[in-house]
């Protein structure tokens, strides 16, 4: 049987903002771009389609002053700075393993800096309104501006003006493999329609951005081990995401970059079905796990800066579980609710006795766990909204900031599991979203953007996954495009 086949300048999979970013860009250049979609037409978008969209800025221009600095905080594990060292030179002189080293490279996080402003003002072409909106941080160390609309207004500006400039759309196809010529070069990628059936589509060059493998147990599971069981994506959108992007272009030897074993996590309520059912609130209370024990600092720093470390604590918990405790006095927070995005009621009670009892825990020890607690904080003034310095004292773990004794009937707790928000692992690129190969070299025609470019590792940059998208997308489409001239 003949494989049917489609003909275009660019392919794209995946239709989230990496995917809408690279093909716009690339129709705006003179190609033709046929754009691949695993879900149906009105669930297109991964998780863009979900979030709001925080973009690390300080203005419409700007990255926030600490964008490269937590990068290269967070640039990977303990790195031989020999080949480091080597990062000192102009880019050409870098020895082959420095540039397939998994690291955040700095040419490639400069490079995402100063595409920031310049993504934001094109997005800004399409009508997309930016504006430094209210977050469910109810403390936080660095601004968020954010796209009125959220995610869900940039796909629909973008999708609007692919579809303007005649883009060929192709819902509920997924990618499959990649198809290459005599030379290595890539030449198009084999795709399997809904009805099992496989396209092949040709092109001069291949822009991969079809997410993470956070929709994907068995990719989990090989890279996070028994834990995976108790992950689940932030939202509907992460479902889609399956790793195909990812493990294609490791097939053809591209380099690995990212943390493959980490993710960003979020705080969610495990009762609720909604997108990002966040619990942001933790920071005021105490959180203790399934044997009624705190385990970590709950508030040493604003949440904004300290939730993706803390989540993944709460992960490695007996059963990927906690529990965030507190008495009356969480009504002293100003406007609390924001940091509750979960559509669920507290589990309440009048004694800690009886919320030990109906959270299931191990009879008399969240009694004493809390009374441990309770011993151990100090006098002092409470200022909800900064960093007060209210800690506990000869307490392991301690509480730095907001420590007040939880004696207040009623008690109250929010059950809280770890979301996987996307997947660190990914593929290596260059300052110009080129896919490089175990040698560091460029493999032709091989894009990548979004969240198939590995760059995280440890602490997740916070607000930064969908501008990665618009960055690189946008480097991929221009890059992409030049090809059928070439």
């Amino acid at each position: 049987m003949a494989i049917e086949t489609q003909v275009a300048d660019v392919v794209v999979a995946g239709c989230g903002i990496g995917g809408l970013s690279a093909a716009v860009s690339a129709l705006e250049e003179g190609a033709s771009v046929a754009i691949l979609e695993r879900a149906p037409a009105e669930e297109r978008g991964g998780n863009t389609r979900y979030t709001e969209a925080y973009l690390r800025m300080k203005s419409d221009t700007e990255v926030c002053d600490d964008f490269e600095a937590h990068f290269a905080a967070n640039s990977g594990g303990y790195l031989d700075p020999a080949l480091i060292d080597a990062t000192k030179q102009p880019y050409a002189d870098w020895p082959s393993i420095v540039k397939a080293l998994s690291f955040a490279d700095p040419e490639v996080v400069s490079a995402f800096a100063s595409g920031c402003g310049p993504a934001v003002q094109w997005l800004k072409g399409f009508g997309v309104r930016f504006d430094f909106l209210p977050t469910q941080f109810l403390t936080k160390a660095q601004p968020r501006l954010l796209p009125i609309g959220g995610g869900l207004a940039l796909l629909e500006a973008l999708a609007e003006r692919a579809e303007r400039l005649k883009a060929s759309f192709f819902y509920r196809t997924s990618a499959h493999s990649l198809l290459q010529d005599d030379s290595g070069a890539v030449i198009g990628l084999r795709a399997v329609a809904a009805d099992h059936r496989p396209i092949d589509f040709r092109a001069k060059a291949v822009v991969l951005a079809t997410g993470g493998f956070e929709g994907n147990w068995e990719m989990l599971a090989q890279y996070m081990g028994a834990h995976a069981v108790h992950l689940r994506p932030v939202a509907r959108g992460g479902y889609y995401n399956k790793g195909e992007g990812i493990r294609m272009a490791l097939q053809i030897g591209a380099a690995p970059a990212g943390d493959y074993a980490s993710f960003h996590a979020e705080p969610v309520d495990p009762r609720s079905g909604v997108p990002e059912a966040s619990v942001f609130i933790f920071p005021y209370g105490v959180l203790v796990n399934r044997r009624g024990e705190r385990f970590i600092d709950e508030a040493s720093g604003t949440v904004d800066a300290v939730y993706d470390t803390i989540t993944k604590a709460i992960w490695q918990q007996p059963g990927g579980i906690a529990y965030a405790v507190f008495d009356a006095r969480l009504q002293d927070v100003p406007n609390y609710r924001i940091g509750l995005r979960t559509d669920q009621p507290p589990i309440a009670a009048d004694t800690l006795a009886e919320l030990e009892s109906k959270l299931g825990l191990p009879r008399t020890r969240l009694e004493a766990s809390i009374a441990r607690y309770n011993e151990c904080c100090r006098p002092g003034r409470f200022e909800p909204l900064a960093l007060d310095r209210l800690a506990t004292k000869v307490l392991d773990p301690p509480k730095s900031n907001w420590a007040r004794p939880l004696d207040r009937p009623p008690f109250q707790a929010w059950p809280v599991m770890a979301s996987c928000v996307l997947t660190y692992g990914g593929l290596k690129v260059d300052a110009r979203a080129r896919v490089l190969n175990a040698d560091g070299e460029v493999i032709p025609g091989l894009y990548a953007a979004g969240e198939v470019v590995g760059l995280y590792y440890k602490v997740y940059t916070g607000a930064t996954s969908v501008l990665k998208g618009a960055v690189f997308g946008r480097y991929a489409g221009i890059d992409a495009a030049a090809r059928r001239r070439g």
